[in-house]
């Protein structure tokens, strides 16, 4: 029998409705209650391949089967196999596996700052944008320019600077000599899925150069198909010098990535580790994930369907007087006009279909990247009836 104080007995760190979600298969969950909702959220993107995938399950079954973690002081097949084929395909040199993109991001904070010890006589302040978000452990909350994390758990880590996003004079301005490095997201996904402009982008990988620091990408919201190439950073034409990854990497369990390229490889023993980094359970998952994702024709399917779903969310959102949207592939935010988010998103879960407000006057959709037409369909019907629900009942609460 459920404890019916069991939601009382969780640290309350989120609001979470009633539902209890009990079976998902591609882009369906079903409650306990047999109720089937079409799930555009994927778990904030996490879900890259759709719930419980057979490629991901299998390789679960198998790898539990014979090895789940020989410890991280120790080599496995999973890690050196997903590290191979990682790094091949994004250009890369070294990788170091985690637990979620947070901890890639304070990866990447640490790695950075080695690397300004060795090349750049002691350098260590790094260069983000306001309105970023990197992560809930305290030095990537210290990176972020999220607005609502900037009372939290002073004080906060030092040597961070924030400079507005898409400017790119105001960057140029920010570095200087105690400069290690920029650290910069493709798309500001929590602002409310704004993307870096070519020029920009492109401008401050110049500016890396010319300033010689590092640039730093973080792309655990961006990488592994979600924009329709493997890494975003293939969109601006552009090659960072160390790239965070996580969310769809493992498919739905706990696996991120730090990547480096050239001098950046510079952690040397005993200077980065954790208890679960590299396992052989997790690695095996994100080698599936992986090998699935860079299968011919994947991602033409993806920049398919992707069009598909920004076509009919551009009708949705001329019939309710809302847009442009924004984002890339099947990253994309709708913003609302005078209207709220949350409680469209509410009315959209009363309808069975799952969207998140990332902001108070933005809709984020990140289906799964094996999403089908069909189902894009059925959630614009969905998402019709949330926005009419949501204008017929405006004093709701969200």
């Amino acid at each position: 029998m459920r404890d019916p104080l069991a939601s009382l007995r969780l640290m309350k760190t989120v609001e979470r409705p009633a539902q209890l979600f009990v079976r998902g298969q591609g882009s369906w969950l079903w409650d306990s209650e047999s109720r089937a909702y079409l799930d555009f959220t994927q778990g904030w993107a996490v879900n890259s391949l759709g719930h419980s995938p057979s490629v991901v399950v299998d390789a679960l079954k198998r790898q539990a089967e014979s090895l789940i973690n020989p410890g991280p002081a120790y080599y496995n097949r999973g890690m050196l196999e997903l590290a191979s084929r990682l790094c091949q395909a994004s250009g890369s040199d070294q990788v170091y596996f985690l637990n979620s993109g947070a901890e890639a991001n304070e990866g990447a904070i640490k790695l950075a700052r080695k690397w300004g010890q060795l090349h750049r006589g002691g350098a260590h302040r790094i260069v983000t944008a306001c309105n970023s978000f990197h992560g809930r452990t305290l030095a990537a909350m210290s990176a972020s320019g999220k607005p609502a994390f900037e009372a939290l758990f002073e004080p906060k880590v030092p040597g961070f600077t924030k400079v507005p996003y898409n400017d790119l004079e105001a960057l140029a301005a920010a570095v200087d000599e105690q400069t290690v490095a920029v650290m910069l997201e493709p798309v500001q996904g929590e602002a409310g899925v704004v993307p870096a402009t070519l020029d920009y982008l492109q401008g401050a990988e110049r500016l890396c150069r010319e300033r010689g620091v590092l640039l730093i990408l973080d792309e655990v919201q961006t990488g592994i198909g979600r924009c329709g190439t493997l890494l975003a950073e293939e969109l601006y034409g552009i090659r960072a010098d160390i790239i965070t990854l996580g969310k769809g990497l493992g498919g739905g369990v706990p696996l991120a990535a730090l990547l480096a390229r050239g001098n950046a490889c510079c952690f040397e023993p005993g200077e980065q580790g954790g208890t679960y980094h590299g396992n052989a359970l997790m690695t095996a998952a994100g080698l599936a994930v992986l090998d699935t994702v860079l299968e011919p024709g994947f991602m033409e399917q993806v920049r398919d369907v992707a069009q598909h779903l920004r076509e009919g969310l551009a009708r949705v959102a001329r019939r309710h007087g809302h847009g442009p949207l924004r984002g890339h592939g099947l990253m994309v935010g709708l913003p609302l006009i005078h209207q709220s988010a949350p409680l469209v998103a509410r009315h959209a879960l009363d309808e069975g279909l799952l969207i998140n407000a990332p902001q108070a006057d933005c809709l984020r959709f990140t289906p799964a990247l094996t999403v089908s037409r069909a189902n894009v369909d059925e959630m614009l019907k969905r998402l019709n009836r949330a926005f009419a629900l949501a204008k017929s009942k405006p004093l709701e609460i969200a």
